[in-house]
């Protein structure tokens, strides 16, 4: 039976409005997200507002020019909640995860920019902020001294070198120490440990814990851990991470070791390139995380490599190539000693000279 020709025109007539309701809530959105040219006297004031309130970073973001709900929630989901995290992302990589457009991201990042007056400064303003740069201690006085104070903040450093020279152990006494007052060498921070090769052990942080006096249930506590499967996983963690540091006070992060899931899945020379490329940008994920959260630090562990055309002197080299060189702002080559002892030599860092320390592994922790 048809129905009335009434009724008919009735129920076209609500669909068409609810189209048009649909269409003006889409245009609304749009509107809201369009960006407006900003005087000097808008954008300071933005920046006073933002001053007044440094820990809320989301407010930030969302008193940008032009920021609506719908591209406030698409940086958010993709891990941009901070100024500072639009400020320094490559405007492609901002792109391919949040799914905006290329002139919404630029502006962002241009507003980003101009509200932390990211341009150029003194020298002695630098030297300013390097004072004051806060340092983990390793356990070991002869290599905090070699380090120059310790694991430095607002920089990545490498520790590699053959099986048992003390690499995974210096991330364990890393994670415990990071925990300790500043007083005593420490953060007073939690850790996160991404784990590649399976070898985080709770029970060698608890010995390290009763080694200085802590109470290892709370130690255990403030240590974030991810296990890593694959290589893509790895590089997925490092991307969530910076969700978590500023949520869980997070002040290091340890990746246990950084090549291995590279060089079991990209094998051959003609993935050579593509691995590369793969590690470069991995590299800089952690790299930007120190220049985002300056309080932060990175601690990688490396393996090594034989070069078959080496004859005289020592064949071993941190595998990863120029790119992980260039990639790791300290570089420290770990090889065994006598008994308990190992030698560290730091053979790359933009403000150390090259040196030696001896430290030891005891049932307590790195030590002297």
């Amino acid at each position: 039976m048809e129905k009335p020709e009434e009724e008919i025109n009735e129920d076209d007539y609500d669909d068409q409005q609810e189209l048009v309701e649909a269409f003006n809530e889409i245009e609304e959105e749009i509107n809201e997200n369009d960006f407006e040219i900003q005087t000097e006297e808008e954008i300071e004031l933005i920046l006073d507002e933002n001053e007044s309130d440094v820990e809320d970073t989301t407010e930030a973001v969302k008193k940008l020019p032009g920021v609506g709900e719908a591209t406030l929630n698409k940086l958010i989901k993709a891990g941009f909640n901070s100024l500072e995290s639009i400020a320094y992302t490559p405007p492609k990589i901002i792109k391919d995860e949040s799914g905006l457009g290329d002139k919404t991201v630029e502006k962002l990042i241009k507003s980003s920019m101009e509200l932390l007056g990211l341009g150029f400064k003194s020298a002695e303003a630098i030297w300013e902020h390097r004072k004051n740069i806060a340092r983990v201690t390793t356990g070991s006085q002869e290599l905090d001294d070699v380090l120059g104070g310790g694991v430095e903040t607002g920089s990545v450093i490498e520790f590699f070198g053959e099986f048992r020279t003390g690499k995974t152990q210096i991330m364990h006494q890393l994670c415990v120490n990071v925990q300790l007052p500043k007083e005593k060498g420490g953060l007073e921070g939690k850790a996160l440990y991404i784990d590649t090769e399976g070898t985080f052990r709770p029970e060698r942080i608890i010995q390290m814990s009763e080694g200085l006096d802590l109470d290892y249930k709370d130690v255990l506590k403030n240590i974030v851990y991810g296990r890593a499967y694959n290589s893509d996983h790895q590089v997925l963690l490092v991307k969530e991470a910076a969700n978590l540091i500023k949520e869980k006070n997070i002040k290091l992060i340890v990746i246990d070791s950084l090549i291995g899931h590279f060089r079991s899945e990209y094998i051959g020379r003609g993935t050579l390139a593509t691995r590369q490329q793969t590690i470069n940008a991995h590299l800089h994920d952690l790299l930007r995380l120190c220049d985002i959260y300056p309080d932060l630090a990175v601690a990688l562990t490396n393996q090594v490599q034989s070069k078959p055309d080496v004859f005289y002197g020592n064949p071993l080299v941190a595998a990863g190539g120029n790119i992980v060189a260039h990639g790791s702002t300290i570089r420290v080559y770990l090889r065994k000693g006598k008994g308990e002892q190992r030698i560290a030599k730091v053979v790359d860092a933009p403000h150390l000279p090259e040196g030696e320390a001896v430290f030891s592994i005891l049932e307590s922790g790195i030590s002297d």
